[in-house]
């Protein structure tokens, strides 16, 4: 039985392949095209990290390619464990696909202002009378997720997705875009044309607290531009510290989130225009350029995520399972000063009874 620290060093050895992995697919994102193509994918997978939605990506192209699975993208992903919830399970020698899950303690405090107050809880511990307690997120590990495609079993239910002829707009998304403008505090302006607003589809005015855009463009155009304004609004105020960080590639991440959205709502993306990776990744002074690629693909895809949560209209699946409930409690597995828990199991490859179980 391998000791605590061969357990340890078989982690990291797997966590350091995954890192070489999600490198390798973030280097071949070297065009806007690329780009945009990688975001699309994250919009039927939204729910998970952008790192996650890259290794996803890149390890069921290769299962593709090798055969194991019938179609080039996956539909939904889900852990080994998940699948058998569902009434399904992974076929017998499926690999899974790696991913990072986070491991989360447990901590306590009775001063939450002061950042040096707070201690780790072991598992089973109580905190002490009069303490706050809250969970973070204290590292990674490496997990496995399987695509439906690799599983057998019980019907998944199909949702039915969104259908839009060219130029329409989702139905309810502009009021959508609009409620969550003016809930931060902007005005929205619609204009008759872009002479009005300096030749752009839209403008936001972080001073005037003002967003416009132009009527004269087709309502799957309109409502693109509002959420690019949006985006904008919401991650590129001037007064926030993060935002002036970020200046370098605000349009990029501004168009990013539209496109996103779109993406998620069935319109068509094609005509979304995003420089090349390797130009606006390079211009960020002392962070490597895939540094900088995972970087603003998470801020990316978690301010999208936020968007599209709060909309009330018929969005394509995220690739979560339909009936699974990714947030439910997951049992402890560590024995570390904190009692973390891990989103996903350990083990890579189905067993060899998957094929018993009423399959």
């Amino acid at each position: 039985m391998a000791t605590r620290e061969e357990a340890r060093q078989k982690r990291e050895e797997k966590l350091d392949e995954l890192h070489e992995k999600l490198t390798g697919a973030v280097e071949r994102l070297v065009t806007g095209e690329d780009w945009a193509d990688a975001l699309r994918f994250a919009a039927r997978f939204r729910s998970r990290s952008f790192n996650n939605v890259l290794l996803i990506w890149e390890q069921h192209q290769a299962a593709f390619e090798q055969g194991r699975v019938p179609e080039p993208f996956p539909t939904y992903v889900a852990g080994y464990k998940q699948w058998q919830q569902l009434g399904r399970q992974v076929e017998k020698g499926q690999p899974g696909y790696q991913i990072l899950a986070p491991v989360t303690g447990r901590f306590a405090s009775a001063n939450p202002s002061d950042p040096a107050s707070w201690y780790g809880l072991n598992r089973g511990e109580k905190p002490k009378p009069g303490e706050v307690v809250r969970s973070r997120m204290v590292g990674v590990r490496p997990a496995y997720v399987w695509d439906v495609s690799q599983t057998a079993g019980e019907p998944i239910p199909e949702p039915p997705s969104p259908v839009l002829l060219a130029g329409d707009a989702p139905d309810g998304l502009w009021d959508g875009l609009a409620q969550q403008v003016r809930a931060a505090g902007y005005e929205l302006m619609r204009v008759p044309h872009e002479g009005m607003i300096h030749g752009a589809n839209g403008l936001t005015d972080f001073e005037a607290k003002t967003v416009a855009v132009r009527e004269n463009m087709d309502p799957a155009a309109q409502v693109k531009t509002l959420a690019h304004e949006l985006a904008h609004v919401l991650m590129h105020d001037p007064d926030q510290e993060d935002a002036r960080q970020h200046r370098g590639i605000g349009e990029v991440e501004a168009e990013s989130v539209a496109l996103m959205i779109g993406a998620a709502h069935g319109m068509d993306t094609t005509g979304y225009t995003i420089p090349y990776v390797a130009g606006w990744a390079a211009n960020v002074d002392g962070k490597e350029p895939v540094e900088v690629v995972k970087a603003t693909g998470e801020r990316v895809r978690k301010t999208a995520a936020g968007i599209l949560d709060q909309l009330d209209t018929a969005q394509v699946p995220d690739g979560t399972p339909p009936g699974l409930d990714r947030d439910a409690p997951r049992p402890a597995r560590s024995k570390d000063r904190t009692a973390a828990t891990v989103a996903e199991p350990e083990h890579s490859r189905a067993p060899e009874p998957a094929r018993a179980r009423g399959l």
